[in-house]
C-alpha cells in the first residue's frame, strides 16, 4: 500500500493539482482585495455610501443598527447569532468577479490551444493513414 501511495504522489497530475490549488488561493486573495478595495467602495458610492459589511440582522438584540465592522467581528467571535447578509452580498460580488475572470482565462486558453492545434501539422503516421483512407475511398 505504501508503494501505491508513493506512485500516486509521484505522478505529475498530483503535483499539477497542488500547484493549481496554491495558485487559486493566491488568486483568490488578489480578487478579494480587489473586490473589497476597489469594487465595493464604488458600489457603496453608487448606493449612497452603504457599507455592506455593516449590514446584518442581530438575532440576539445586543448590537445596535450602527455597529462598526469591528464590533460585528467581535460579536461573531463571541458567538452572537448574526445574519450577515451584507457580507453575503460582498462575497457574491467577489464570486462573480472570480467566475468572470476564470471564464476569460479559460476562453483565452481554449482559443490559444485551438490556434495551436490548427497550426501544428499532423504527425507523419496520421498523414499516412489519411492518405491510405483517401486511396481506399476512391476505389
Amino acid at each position: 500500500m505504501l508503494n501505491d501511495f508513493k506512485a500516486f504522489i509521484a505522478r505529475g497530475n498530483v503535483l499539477d493539482l497542488a500547484i493549481g490549488v496554491i495558485m487559486g488561493a493566491a488568486f483568490g486573495k488578489i480578487v478579494t482585495t480587489f473586490t473589497e478595495g476597489m469594487v465595493m467602495p464604488i458600489v457603496g458610492l453608487v448606493t449612497g455610501g452603504v457599507d455592506f459589511k455593516a449590514k446584518f440582522v442581530d438575532l440576539s438584540g445586543k448590537l445596535g443598527a450602527g455597529a462598526t465592522p469591528e464590533q460585528i467581528d467581535a460579536a461573531v467571535k463571541g458567538g452572537a447569532p448574526l445574519l450577515r447578509y451584507g457580507q453575503l452580498i460582498s462575497d457574491v460580488i467577489t464570486f462573480v468577479i472570480v467566475a468572470f475572470v476564470m471564464f476569460l482565462i479559460a476562453k483565452a486558453a481554449m482559443g490559444y490551444f485551438t490556434r495551436l492545434a490548427a497550426a501544428t501539422p499532423p504527425p507523419p503516421q496520421e498523414a499516412l493513414l489519411t492518405e491510405i483512407r483517401d486511396i481506399l475511398a476512391t476505389k
